[in-house]
Order: structure tokens, then C-alpha cells, then sequence
């Protein structure tokens, strides 16, 4: 799924116009991309927990040439799924293998 794959989801299900759902979606990413430029995290109830974290400088090897270096200090957003979406991966997942070993 992707932006425009969201974008169409609310204008289905909701009732929006495309204009409408394309600047609800826009505002909600600039929010969370601010959001997580500052430092903070975001999370969002029954799916899941965005947040930024350092990376301290380490050795590294480019794989072309072999050559070692030092990557510098960085930060990374991570994701952490909530315990609630990822039973409903789960159970979802479970249910095709049934379906599966039933045919």
C-alpha cells in the first residue's frame, strides 16, 4: 500500500473528496515527520510506536573495494509494532495456513 493506495481508501470509505483525503493525508505525514525530526516519537494506539534513536559511529567495509572505514554517528527512525496489530498479522496469518491445509 502506498500514499495514493491511502489517499483512495478514505475517499471510499469515508466519503471524502480526493482533494480533501490528499490534504489529510499530507498533514498527517508533515506531523509525524516533524514530530520525529524534533527528537519525539509517535504512537499510535493498536499499531504501533515510531521513534528515533542514535546510532554511534562504527567500522564498516565498503564491499566493492574491501576498503575499511568509519561511519559516522547517525540517527535512525525504528518501528515497533503494537501487541495488537501484531496479533492481527498473527491471526490472519494463521487463518490462511488453515485455509491452506484444508484444500
Amino acid at each position: 500500500m502506498n500514499k495514493k493506495d491511502i489517499v483512495e481508501a478514505i475517499h471510499a470509505r469515508v466519503g471524502f473528496s480526493k482533494r480533501e483525503a490528499v490534504a489529510i493525508v499530507d498533514k498527517t505525514l508533515e506531523l509525524l515527520k516533524t514530530a520525529l525530526a524534533e527528537g519525539g516519537s509517535v504512537m499510535i494506539s493498536a499499531f504501533g510506536k515510531f521513534s528515533v534513536h542514535e546510532k554511534r559511529a562504527h567500522k564498516g567495509r565498503n564491499p566493492k573495494t574491501g576498503e575499511t572505514m568509519t561511519l559516522p554517528a547517525r540517527k535512525v527512525v525504528t518501528f515497533k509494532v503494537s501487541r495488537l496489530l501484531k496479533e492481527r498479522i498473527n491471526a490472519a496469518h494463521r487463518d490462511r495456513n488453515t485455509r491452506k491445509t484444508l484444500l
